[in-house]
Formats: C-alpha cells, structure tokens, sequence
C-alpha cells in the first residue's frame, strides 16, 4: 500500500468554509463507523459493514461491476473512498487491483486495515488525495468508479476532466449522483437544496458535464426508487438502534440526525431529489 501525503494533489486547490465543515464532518462519521451500532445500521440499510458513507448498496456494487466489466488484471480508481465501500468490496469479488482515493486519512486507515485482515493488501492502493487533481499519470487505469461524491464537492467538472485524464482509451467510468430535479419552482427548488447533500446544485446536468469533459454517456439509470427505499431504512434502523446511537452521539445529535432523514425522505417522496446511476466512457481525442 501506498500512502499519500495529508495534502497530496490539495496544492492546486483551496477549500471553502463549507467544504472544510463538510471534511470534520466526515473524519467525525469514520470516528464512529466502526462501532457495532452502526455497523448494525449500516448492515440494515445497504447490505455491507465497510463503515460507508454513500448510499451504495450490495446490489448497486454489483451492477457496477458488471457495468465496469471489472476482472483480475485490471486497475480500478475509486474516488471518495472512504472506509473502503465499495472498491475494496469490487476488488475482492472480481479480482481486480484498486486505488482507494480521498481526504479523510481515519477514513482511509479504516480500509487499509480491511484491505490487510482480507488478503488484498497486496492489490490495492491508498493514497490521501483530492479527486479534482490526482497525482496519477495519464491513462493508468482501465476503470474509475464513485458514489456519491459529486454532490459532496464543489469541483465537479475538475474531478471528471480529472478522470478522463487518468483513464486508459478504452476504459470505463460508472458513478451515482444526487442531484435536484429539473423544472422546480424556485420554493421547492431551496427545499430540494435545504434537504440534499451539501453540494447537490450543479452548474449544469450531469450529461452535459461529462460532455464538456471528455465522455460520452453509454447508461444512465434513474435510481430513485430504491434510494426511497434506502432512506426508509435508514430511519428504521436509527429508530430500532435508538439507544445505542443515543450512547455513541447524545440525545441532541439523534434527534438531529433522525430529523434531518425525515426532512429527506419526504423531499424525494414530493420528487425534489433524485438518484442516478451513470456509466460513461472517455470519447476519442
């Protein structure tokens, strides 16, 4: 395995207030992610006990290995990384190598120690870096995957620019994305933004961001049904975990947190909100 430095591939950028709120945020969660309470949660919700942090689940992981077509040999980057769901889970079931990609160093610990205890340090990589400017060079991977990430940042076309760089001629991409309907008005536009990730507006949709940076989109899933049906057992298995979440968080942050999945489901449940699962892969030239 292969550390990067805290601040590799950060030189290039600056990170605003709400991004940095959103980073402690996130070292806050991988604190936690390892404790039976939300390792139960997290079993309940997608299936896996990675100590995730997007709303993949088992069965998402696997559409985006058959979509990667990933198998032994092959080099996958996956960004956002996190605890290690799910590149290392994409590694052990297909054989393929992994790079694991992100900010978080607790986070990125976490998945070095699963990689290791699981037989698969040998294969994979984790480098401490930003997504919108990796220190890879060109073309060295065969597939690049994320969940969720693009609406947890404010660079959205530097990270696909980035990874069209990165990705051989003949590779591919296959990511999900929250993102706010089109055609609100202006009212349930703020409410959609209010209820989704901290960075859930983009400057353009998705199929025109990745026009405007090398791919063309080859599949495009709507996948908001079963995000309904994730965020449904995200409150269940908060409310049936109440006290041991009570004991790891406080009242208050229970409260808080059960509120805010509340507040979620019923913004997707009036259609402000919506998941999608895209394949893309890089166009010529």
């Amino acid at each position: 395995m292969v550390w990067g430095d805290r601040d590799m591939g950060l030189r290039a950028t600056t990170r605003s207030a709400k991004e940095t709120a959103l980073l402690n945020r996130f070292e806050s969660f991988y604190d936690k992610a390892r404790s039976p309470v939300m390792e139960a949660i997290e079993r309940s919700v997608c299936g896996c006990d990675y100590g995730g942090n997007s709303w993949t689940t088992r069965a998402q992981a696997e559409q985006m290995a058959h979509h990667l077509k990933l198998r032994a040999g092959m080099r996958l980057l996956e960004l956002g990384a996190g605890a290690g769901w799910p590149g290392l889970y994409l590694a052990q079931a297909t054989g393929c190598d992994v790079a694991l990609v992100d900010i978080p160093l607790n986070g990125l610990r976490i998945a070095a120690e699963r990689a290791a205890s699981e037989g698969l340090a040998r294969g994979v990589t984790v480098v401490a870096a930003d997504a919108a400017v990796l220190p890879f060079p060109d073309a060295g991977f065969n597939a690049v995957s994320h969940s969720d990430l693009l609406c947890c940042l404010d660079q959205k076309r530097s990270v696909l620019a980035d990874c069209r760089r990165v990705i051989h001629a003949h590779g591919r991409m296959a990511f999900t994305v929250i993102s706010v309907v089109p055609g609100l008005s202006a009212s349930a536009y703020r409410r959609a933004v209010a209820n989704g990730p901290d960075f859930v507006e983009s400057e353009a949709d998705y199929p025109t961001l990745l026009a405007e940076t090398g791919w063309t989109v080859s599949g495009q899933d709507d996948i908001t049904s079963d995000y309904v049906a994730s965020c449904r057992r995200q409150i269940d298995a908060d409310e049936a975990q109440q006290d041991g979440l009570v004991a790891l968080i406080g009242a208050e942050a229970f409260a808080e947190r059960l509120a805010k999945w509340t507040s979620h489901l019923a913004a997707l449940n009036d259609n402000l909100l919506r998941r999608d699962a895209f394949v893309a892969v890089p166009r010529p030239g």
